[in-house]
Parts: C-alpha cells; sequence; structure tokens
C-alpha cells in the first residue's frame, strides 16, 4: 500500500500504527485520503476490507482495539470542538458514544480492555476521574484534591457568520456591562495541529484573568488548523502566514458585526511558540487592525526551525524560496509601526533564542522600536512555576493596559 498527497502527508502521532491482529492476518490505518481522517481494516497484504469510522466523524485518535470482542475505541465526534471516546465494530457499521456530555472525555483502557480509566473536563466546568465498564457502567469513582476555582471563566463558544466560518471563544469580564465598549485581546495560536477553541471552561482560567482586568478576550480556529478536513488544513501549503491572517481578521471583525461590545479599534494580540510568529506578523502587518502586540517564543526565520515540521509546510528551502521568504517574520520587520513586546526563555530547546534575537537585530537596524523581555527557561519559560507565571502575565497585562486603555 502507499499514501500521497499532493500537500503533504500527515502522521497520526498517537495511535501506534499500523495496529495488528492478533494472527497478523489484518492490521488497523489511518487515512486522509478520502478528504477527512479515518480509521480502516486492511489486509495483511495492504488491500482495504473496509472503512471503520465514517468520513463525517471527526477522528482524533485510536484509543484501543479490542481484538477479542470485535472493537475498535477511538477519540472524536460530531463537533470539533468537543473530545468524546466512541466504539466502533471491526465487522463494519455504526458506532456508538461512551460519553455524550459536552466537554473533552479522554479513557485510558485496562489491558484486556474489560474497563477503562474516564477522565473528563466539561463545559460546564465539571471535571473528574471514574472507572468505567467496557460497557459504560460505573465502577468507582477516583477522588481528586485539587484546588477547585472559586469562579469558572465567562466563557460563550460561537460561529462566525462570515465564509468561511469559524469556531470561535469569547472570555467576557465577570463585571461585564451590556451596551459597554471593552478593548479586545486575542488569545491565539492559529497554526498546524493545534486549536484554541474547545468545550472545556477551565481551560480559559487564564484567559478570564486578562478579561477580569477590563476587557474581551477573543479565541478563533482558522484555516490550517485541524478537525475541518484535510482541504481545511492543507490550505497553507507554501505560506504560513497570509491564510493565517486574513481568517483571524475575518474572524474578529464578524464578531463585531454580531457582538457590539467588542472595540476592535482597540485590539491587542498574544500567542506563544507559533502564536508568538503570529502576534508578531499581526502586530507588523496589519497596524490597522492591531493596536499592540506580545511574541512569546516567536518562530521567526522559518529556516533555522524544525527541519521535520517545517518542510511539511513550506518544502525544501533551496527549491521553496519563496515560501520560506514570504512566510518570514524578518521580511516584514522594517515595517513595524505598532507596539511590540517580545517575551523569550534563554536555553528555549525548541524554538531557540536565537529567533527573537534575529528580530530584534532587524528591528534594531531598521530603527524600530521594541520591548524584549528575556527570561531564564525553556520552551514555555518555566510555566509549571506559579510564581513565574503570575509575573509573566502581570508584564504581559501591564503592556496592554498601557497600549490599549484610555
Amino acid at each position: 500500500m502507499r499514501e500521497t498527497d499532493v500537500a503533504w502527508l500527515n502522521l497520526d502521532d498517537h495511535s501506534f500504527l499500523p495496529r495488528w491482529l492478533p494472527g497478523g492476518r489484518e492490521f488497523l490505518w489511518t487515512t486522509e485520503s478520502r478528504g477527512a481522517w479515518q480509521v480502516e481494516l486492511r489486509a495483511a497484504d495492504g488491500k482495504l476490507l473496509r472503512p471503520l469510522t465514517p468520513p463525517e466523524f471527526i477522528y482524533k485518535g485510536l484509543i484501543k482495539l479490542d481484538a477479542t470482542n470485535g472493537s475498535i475505541y477511538v477519540s472524536g465526534g460530531s463537533d470539533p470542538r468537543e473530545t468524546h471516546v466512541w466504539r466502533f465494530p471491526l465487522n463494519g457499521g455504526a458506532g456508538a458514544a461512551l460519553t455524550t456530555a459536552p466537554g473533552h472525555h479522554s479513557a485510558s483502557f485496562s489491558e484486556n480492555a474489560a474497563a477503562f480509566i474516564h477522565s473528563y473536563s466539561l463545559l460546564d466546568g465539571t471535571v473528574g476521574a471514574e472507572v468505567l465498564s467496557a460497557a459504560g457502567a460505573r465502577l468507582a469513582t477516583l477522588p481528586s484534591v485539587a484546588e477547585k476555582p472559586p469562579v469558572l471563566p465567562k466563557l460563550e463558544l460561537t460561529r462566525t457568520t462570515s465564509t468561511p466560518s469559524f469556531y470561535a471563544a469569547l472570555i467576557r469580564p465577570s463585571t461585564f456591562r451590556s451596551g459597554k465598549k471593552y478593548p479586545v485581546i486575542l488569545s491565539v495560536y492559529a497554526g498546524p495541529t493545534a486549536t484554541m477553541v474547545g468545550a472545556s471552561v477551565r481551560a480559559y482560567l487564564a484567559d478570564q484573568w486578562m478579561a477580569d482586568q477590563g476587557y474581551i478576550v477573543v479565541c478563533l480556529d482558522g484555516r490550517g488548523t485541524p478537525y475541518r478536513g484535510r482541504d481545511w488544513e492543507r490550505s497553507i501549503r507554501g505560506n504560513l502566514i497570509d491564510v493565517a491572517l486574513d481568517d483571524q481578521i475575518a474572524g474578529l471583525r464578524a464578531l463585531g458585526r454580531k457582538y457590539r461590545e467588542l472595540d476592535l479599534k482597540r485590539v491587542g494580540v498574544t500567542g506563544w511558540s507559533f502564536g508568538g510568529y503570529f502576534s508578531a506578523m499581526a502586530t507588523i502587518r496589519r497596524p490597522d487592525v492591531f493596536r499592540c502586540g506580545v511574541a512569546g517564543a516567536p518562530v521567526v526565520t522559518w529556516e533555522n526551525y524544525d527541519t521535520f515540521y517545517t518542510e511539511r509546510y513550506l518544502g525544501l528551502p533551496l527549491t521553496d524560496a519563496a515560501a520560506y521568504h514570504v512566510s518570514s517574520v524578518l521580511t516584514y520587520a522594517k515595517q513595524l509601526a505598532r507596539p511590540l513586546l517580545l517575551i523569550h526563555g534563554l536555553t528555549d530547546d525548541n524554538v531557540y533564542a536565537q529567533h527573537t534575537l534575529q528580530l530584534a537585530d532587524a528591528l534594531f537596524m531598521a530603527g524600530k522600536p521594541y520591548e524584549f523581555m528575556p527570561m531564564l527557561g525553556t520552551h514555555l519559560a518555566r510555566s509549571s512555576d506559579p510564581v513565574v507565571k503570575l509575573r509573566l502575565q502581570m508584564r504581559v497585562m501591564e503592556f496592554f493596559n498601557r497600549e490599549l486603555k484610555p
């Protein structure tokens, strides 16, 4: 068997495929060849026996093969913002959802697939873990001693009426007043393999902390992100910024038409890693939309990032130089006209601090002012340390308060 794609082939990173059935005559495979991820059953010679999941099912990963009872368990569902546990029969036919409450669900099965640990974080703020039988009966509840947040985020999940349509999340301040205009913080990733909009309210606790300082925080998932089909994801081939930038702005404007409390004359943008790359690009290239930006650990020059990742989207530097040029922050650095705060951990082993230093040097040589906050730590800059997390967020909000508040 052979898999091909004119853009690139994604890997089903966490499913350890091919997954052989006992006896070695059949194996499980996943493919996007029909336009969306599907699980297949194939013969040992590679011949397709049957698809096991339908193309309209949003597949997110293979959880367990239960060959004894003729089933597979997968994560996914019908809404890209949610993750559920499903069972599909190996002999074909309709699947069954083992979880239904809106939110994110995961499962870790016993070796014989007779029981599994079900962990969940729901849209209503409920979190927990329990042991269920394969049929879904509760066998035990696993207690948690984790501290509960005093309040939950004021989250609204929506979908824009623009073309194309984007999933979005809005987090309003706890003291929100109807009729009042609020400055906007776009909390962004906008890159491949990850989404920002999800049905777990506790994922937005830090966003609520920002919103409570007098902002509305907005998250959007545009083209290039997963779970919307092959064509949606591959629209960024050869250019990592233009489609992403156009979609985030189109989504913001669509939300502004629907929610008049969004003051789109006062918009800041912040993100980390690819989100930091996007924030730097947005601040530099679209000063008409973004008043300021915070770029955390941004990729600046794609020639200096992970080859396996980058070449999937941009091709080879020697043969696809134009793709690297249009996707580089350095190409546009001299256009900076808005305040930009750069943050980077000096021992970052993912996006090397070299990236931010290259951008800082380019801005310096172009005579453009900027702010730079170096930190100790690696890519996430000691994010597990609550004091570091707090001080970092305080510094970001001081910047936004100065630039976006009247």
